[in-house]
């Protein structure tokens, strides 16, 4: 690695993703609401693929443009239901509320990931994967809900699938790292592509 790379993001899995594949990040969370940024986009009809990707460069521009010389990536997940977005529970029983909506039915993830240096974007993505819930018994869902606890409630879709929540599907049709939220295997392309790290 030639490059101080910077992860503009508070997220500890997108940081245990890169740190996995020998990727060292210094972690940076931008100053921005994402909520604010979201709203106005959600108002004018932009898909979710587009509402990703428009956080994750606000952040990686930020931030970018803070450290000078830097590669900064900037990263948005963003689940969606019928291009309805969902986002995370408050509590467990909203928790319990998000699995009854999705039982039974496909949901996507959508999974944004931008590079940026000295304020500039020099590359983005978003990786996209749907997945499919199994009809789920009211019960079933008590019980999984008692033995996870409130870490079900990291994810929007109170589905971890690194976790048990992977019994909760019937199909997946997506690359595993973009369900965990970061299109890994085009980030290290790029990486590589700027010579950033080793080929």
């Amino acid at each position: 690695m030639t490059d101080n790379i910077i992860l503009a993001s508070e997220s500890p899995l997108a940081e245990k993703l890169l740190k996995n594949a020998g990727i060292n990040v210094e972690l940076q969370a931008a100053d921005l609401d994402d909520g604010a940024l979201e709203a106005p986009l959600v108002e004018t009809g932009s898909s979710p693929e587009d509402v990703a990707l428009v956080v994750a460069e606000a952040k990686a521009t930020e931030i970018s443009g803070r450290n000078s010389g830097a590669i900064v990536l900037g990263c948005k997940q963003v689940l969606a239901l019928d291009d309805e977005i969902l986002r995370g529970p408050a509590d467990m029983d909203e928790g319990r509320k998000r699995l009854l909506l999705l039982s039974g039915r496909s949901h996507q993830v959508n999974s944004a990931a931008v590079v940026a240096r000295d304020g500039k974007v020099v590359w983005r993505r978003v990786g996209v994967a749907r997945l499919t819930m199994c009809k789920l018994d009211p019960g079933y869902i008590g019980r999984y809900l008692a033995r996870v606890g409130p870490s079900a409630l990291q994810s929007p879709g109170v589905n971890a699938i690194d976790g048990e929540g992977i019994q909760l599907f019937s199909e997946i049709d997506g690359d595993y790292f973009t369900i965990l939220g970061l299109p890994l295997l085009d980030v290290l392309a790029e990486l590589r592509r700027l010579r950033i790290i080793d080929r």
